[in-house]
């Protein structure tokens, strides 16, 4: 697997994770993980959750400055694997930010 994962978010909370000094998401604390994608993943996360948003950044997420759990999880509704970041993203590890 790439050492390289993805995830959506809004510049509002990228803005919160830049005073913060580490990244955090809303699932992080309902759901204990925060969501990520590979690069194939995009376009349909993109799709299902984000249709109607504006103001997003994608970020890129180099998994190997990551220092807390990464997993690879199944989608309960598809049949795919998703990585799930179990914990707050240091943000040397954000390699890149893309506007959407």
């Amino acid at each position: 697997m790439s050492p390289i994962i993805y995830h959506i978010t809004t510049k509002q909370q990228w803005a919160v994770a830049l005073q913060l000094g580490y990244y955090t998401a809303p699932s992080l604390q309902s759901e204990g993980f925060i969501h990520c994608c590979s690069y194939k993943q995009i376009a349909g996360v993109l799709e299902r959750y984000y249709a109607s948003e504006i103001n997003l950044l994608q970020l890129t997420i180099d998994t190997l400055q990551l220092n807390v759990p990464l997993k690879y999880e199944s989608s309960p509704t598809l049949q795919d694997q998703f990585p799930h970041v179990y914990g707050t993203i240091s943000l040397n590890a954000i390699v890149n930010i893309f506007e959407i």
